[in-house]
């Protein structure tokens, strides 16, 4: 049965969806431009893909939507006005290769609690639920950095659902990951979704982009190249480097 964020969900629900767009954003490193006067608008909708060829800017890119990071030149915003410390807060980040505290997965869980300021009397509840919805009631006193690869992407994923996100996004969170452990990290993703909750994801799995993708982004050398719905860009790409990397040809 899917899980229904009833905690973290309940004074979000007349909320609109938090739309993030890059304006001409640019950002370069050692003279090389990484980003590159990239226009991108990230709106209502389940899930968007970003895909593209490595080197094309895509873990960048989710840093530059969550204000992980800011841009040498253009303009990131959220809401129509800029990125900032309140807006960011509605924007969840969760990294390739999780970052984990030194300490229980339960505890793990009721620090992210006690940073949204969640009273003693009602964080045990939640962390039960969210332990529930990660699949690690019988993990939730082992330390986190001992779990697996799969366990530790799923307390990230829950843990930053516990923020009470409009908007996750995930950076490849399957990488290296086996088919059951990925199988896992996308019925999460399908949970969160269903939830109301905005998803974008980077992935190089093609299929796993076909599963869950509803759009895909294509980037490629730092630009969007694309931006068309999932059926769209998988059947018929108007790209030729997106033609190309479907295509399993070098995109250079």
């Amino acid at each position: 049965m899917p899980f229904d964020f009833s905690f973290v969900r309940a004074d979000l629900s007349g909320r609109d969806c938090l739309p993030i767009e890059l304006s001409e954003v640019g950002v370069a490193k050692g003279g090389r431009a990484l980003i590159d006067d990239l226009n991108l608008s990230i709106g209502s909708g389940r899930r968007t893909v970003l895909m593209g060829p490595n080197g094309a800017g895509k873990s960048l890119t989710l840093r530059l939507l969550q204000g992980a990071i800011a841009p040498d030149k253009g303009v990131v915003t959220a809401g129509g006005r800029p990125l900032d410390a309140s807006n960011r807060k509605r924007i969840g980040l969760v990294l390739q290769r999780p970052i984990l505290l030194r300490r229980s997965v339960r505890a793990n869980l009721d620090h992210a609690l006690r940073a949204q300021r969640v009273a003693a009397s009602a964080r045990r509840d939640q962390i039960e639920e969210l332990l529930t919805l990660a699949g690690l009631e019988h993990r939730a006193d082992a330390p986190a950095r001992g779990l697996s690869g799969g366990e530790q992407q799923r307390l990230s994923i829950v843990r930053a659902l516990a923020a009470e996100p409009d908007v996750l996004l995930l950076d490849e969170p399957t990488a290296s990951l086996d088919p059951h452990a990925t199988q896992s990290i996308e019925r999460l993703i399908d949970q969160t979704t269903e939830a109301g909750v905005k998803v974008v994801l980077v992935t190089h799995d093609c299929g796993q982009a076909r599963r869950l993708a509803d759009e895909v982004l294509f980037l490629h050398q730092g630009r969007l190249a694309e931006h068309t719905p999932a059926a769209t860009f998988f059947k018929n790409p108007v790209s030729e480097p997106a033609r190309a990397y479907l295509a399993g040809r070098l995109v250079l």
